[in-house]
């Protein structure tokens, strides 16, 4: 436990830091985070150590993130574009794999700078989705292992929890609307829907990235967060509540404003 709230620390604090700060600053450390996310996608669909030609492709989901407030998105994406060639040079086995990788990098990266985006609103964007994502995961976390009883799925991760799954969407809802009213005086019930929405969604990246490392029968993507395991293990959690919130805000305010579009109703 000590080691895992230790880590739990740092991240935030190194999260809050990029997000607050944003612009070149933020794009570096999410390209990092999602090209090291990246690498451990690697070596789970190669089954071996990475190759040179794999740290090339760990190198341009990385310069994916720092395109992005130079070039804009299209840019971002099109350094993804030149990533599955490299990948297709590799050879076809594992291609597809590969290639779905670094396009749901590539989009992960892409979404969460359009969320910041470049004023101060994209803050508490971040905030509000970090919230509802990381107390879920706290609260599932340790509410199934105080209550345990019947498993969430149990071939695809043992050790999920109906209690664990409830509490934490109950605590993950309830944070995300204190931020909601604190942040916004959008309506309260717009808010409840979003917050209940992400941390569902949360909760379904968790079971999909533990479908996805069954498959490869891997039982965490990495060892560099000690007591959390690999960076996958935990980015699962954002990647359909990045998306959502994109799209939300996006279709309400226009894909420029998503952050004005998700908090201000």
């Amino acid at each position: 436990m000590g080691p895992r709230l230790a880590s739990a620390f740092v991240l935030v604090a190194l999260t809050t830091t990029a997000l607050y700060i944003g612009s070149y600053l933020f794009a570096a450390v999410v390209g990092a985070v999602y090209g090291g996310a990246y690498r451990e996608w690697e070596a789970m669909v190669s089954r071996a150590p990475i190759t040179p030609l794999g740290m090339v492709l760990v190198g341009l989901v990385a310069l994916s993130g720092l395109i992005f407030p130079l070039l804009g998105a299209v840019w971002s994406l099109v350094v993804i574009g030149i990533a599955c060639l490299v990948a297709l040079a590799m050879g076809r086995e594992g291609f597809a794999w590969r290639a779905g990788g670094l396009v749901l990098f590539g989009l992960l990266i892409v979404s969460a700078l359009t969320m910041r985006g470049e004023g101060s609103i994209g803050i508490w964007a971040g905030v509000y989705l970090g919230t509802v994502v990381w107390m879920t995961d706290s609260a599932a976390f340790f509410t199934g292992r105080q209550i345990g009883g019947e498993k969430l799925a149990p071939e695809i991760s043992p050790s999920k929890t109906w209690s664990g799954a409830l509490g934490g969407l109950a605590l993950g809802t309830g944070a995300g609307l204190l931020v909601w009213v604190l942040v916004t005086d959008s309506p309260i019930w717009i808010g409840l829907i979003l917050s209940a929405s992400i941390s569902i969604l949360g909760q379904s990246g968790d079971l999909a990235e533990s479908a996805i490392k069954r498959h490869f029968r891997i039982k965490d993507s990495g060892d560099i967060i000690p007591g959390h395991g690999g960076l996958m293990d935990r980015l699962d959690s954002l990647t359909f509540g990045v998306f959502f919130i994109v799209i939300v805000g996006g279709l309400h305010a226009g894909f420029g404003a998503v952050a004005k579009g998700l908090l201000y109703w």
